[in-house]
C-alpha cells in the first residue's frame, strides 16, 4: 500500500474516533477497541469501491457501488463491527454483502464469516474481490438474506446490513445463545435505529440495546 493510502487510512481512523466519541450515548461507547481499529487499517477501502470513486474512499461517508446499493460509512462499520463484540472463535453472518467491505473488516477479527446476497453481479464481484485480497476465512453466498443461511448456523454474530421493518424471526433463531445480532430496523421512509438484539446463553430470552439513528437501504427478501 502507498504513502498516501496509509495517511488516507489514519485521517480516516481519525475521523471515526471522533464520530465514535460524539455519538457515545446511542451505544454506550466512546472508544472503539484495538482490534476493531486493526481490522479498519488492514482492510484497503480503495478496493471496494468503484474506479471513479477511489478518489473518495477514505473519506468517512457512503459511497454508490451500484444496483442501487452502497458501501456504507466506515463509521457505521466501524460501530457495528464494535457491537457485535467478536472474537478470533467468532462464526458470523452477514446480510448484504455488497463489495464485501463489511465482510472484510469482520474477517480480520472473527475466525470465520458467512456472508449472503441477494444480487447476483454483487456476489460474484465481492467473492472475486475477496479472493483476490486474500480473505480465505469468508464465503460468500448468493441467497435471500432475510431467510439467513441456516446450513451454517447457529452463529456467534448477526449483522445485517439493510433496514428490517421488524426483525427476521429466521435470523433470531439462528443466533446462537450468547450471541449478538446487529441491526438496523425501520422503514426507509421514517426513522431507522440501529439496534443490538442479545440472546441470554442460558434462558435464550432476548434483550434489546442501542438506538443510534441510522438510514440503511432496506432489506428486501427473494433473489435477483
Amino acid at each position: 500500500m502507498t504513502d498516501a493510502n496509509a495517511q488516507a487510512r489514519q485521517s480516516l481512523l481519525d475521523a471515526i474516533a471522533r464520530e465514535v466519541a460524539a455519538t457515545s450515548d446511542y451505544p454506550g461507547k466512546d472508544q472503539l477497541s484495538p482490534a476493531v481499529i486493526a481490522a479498519l487499517n488492514r482492510v484497503p477501502r480503495h478496493e471496494f469501491v468503484p474506479d471513479d470513486l477511489r478518489h473518495l474512499a477514505y473519506q468517512n461517508r457512503p459511497l454508490s457501488i451500484g444496483q442501487g446499493q452502497t458501501i456504507s460509512q466506515p463509521y457505521i462499520v466501524a460501530i457495528m463491527t464494535e457491537l457485535a463484540a467478536l472474537t478470533p472463535q467468532s462464526h458470523v453472518l452477514e446480510i448484504g454483502t455488497g463489495c464485501g467491505y463489511q465482510a472484510a473488516v469482520l474477517a480480520e477479527i472473527a475466525e470465520t464469516v458467512v456472508t449472503v446476497e441477494r444480487i447476483a453481479s454483487l456476489a460474484d464481484d465481492a467473492k472475486a474481490r475477496l479472493k483476490r485480497l486474500g480473505y480465505g476465512n469468508i464465503t460468500v453466498i448468493h441467497g435471500d438474506g432475510s431467510r439467513g443461511w441456516p446450513a451454517e448456523a447457529p452463529y456467534d454474530a448477526i449483522l445485517v446490513t439493510a433496514a428490517a421493518a421488524k426483525l427476521p424471526a429466521a435470523l433470531l433463531e439462528q443466533l446462537r445463545p450468547g450471541g449478538r445480532m446487529v441491526i438496523p430496523l425501520g422503514r426507509q421512509d421514517m426513522t431507522q435505529s440501529l439496534i443490538v438484539m442479545e440472546k441470554d446463553a442460558e434462558t435464550g430470552a432476548v434483550r434489546e440495546s442501542c438506538k443510534l439513528p441510522v438510514a440503511f437501504v432496506p432489506l428486501l427478501g427473494g433473489l435477483k
